[in-house]
């Protein structure tokens, strides 16, 4: 669904005139707006299948520290894979690599452990690694990657649309008091049941998410 037919289809449910843009009026603005807030909280509830991607790392001898060029500052590590090694790489703290590169003497060789270490001015994460390398290696990075904001007319939603489109209604709803005699409160719980039901069926293709292993 696109953003456009997405605003649209509030409009209608608030018995408001189409448009035929997303930014043709203040209120379509408003609606917008609605609707990427909505999409932030949904996206964040849940490590959608549609929004996981992987990166790859190429190592440089010496070089621990490497930009996450594309996954920007909304995503979320699943895992770190050393490929050239076959080892999954286990997270390390802040202070245990503060320990191993500036209280000892750095060890050299295939990278072990991973550490999100801030963002680049782009605003992609930056991870560090340990050992410091001591040849070329392919570190895959596997994420959860949230989407920018909708803006242009034809962006589209990856995610299931319905529990966004009930969000934002609900939001609607609740900004300008009573729709119909529809309580903005009965719209939110009409929304909680569209995405629990949304993340039961994407769940389906990735159980193990919902198995709790601790580190």
């Amino acid at each position: 669904m696109t953003y456009l037919e997405l605003i649209n289809k509030i409009l209608v449910r608030l018995r408001e005139r189409t448009v035929s843009t997303a930014n043709e009026s203040a209120y379509s603005k408003l609606i917008g707006q609605l609707i990427n807030d909505a999409k932030h909280e949904v996206e964040t509830s849940w490590d959608w299948n549609a929004l996981k991607t992987t990166l790859t790392a190429t190592t440089s001898t010496g070089i621990f520290s490497y930009d996450l060029d594309s996954a920007g500052q909304n995503a979320s590590v699943i895992n770190v894979i050393n490929d050239t090694s076959n080892v999954f790489m286990r997270y390390a703290s802040n202070n245990d690599f503060d320990n191993w590169y500036l209280n000892q003497d750095v060890v050299s060789g295939s990278p072990q452990y991973y550490n999100i270490n801030g963002v680049d001015v782009d605003g992609n994460i930056i991870m560090d690694i340990y050992p410091k390398p001591d040849g070329v290696y392919n570190v895959r990075v596997n994420l959860v990657i949230r989407t920018p904001e909708l803006s242009s007319d034809t962006d589209t939603l990856v995610i299931p649309s319905q529990p966004i489109e009930m969000l934002a209604y609900a939001k609607a709803v609740e900004e300008r008091g009573e729709d119909g005699g529809q309580s903005a409160q009965s719209i939110y719980r009409t929304a909680e049941r569209m995405l629990s039901d949304a993340i039961s069926r994407d769940a389906q293709y990735s159980p193990e998410d919902l198995i709790y292993a601790p580190v």
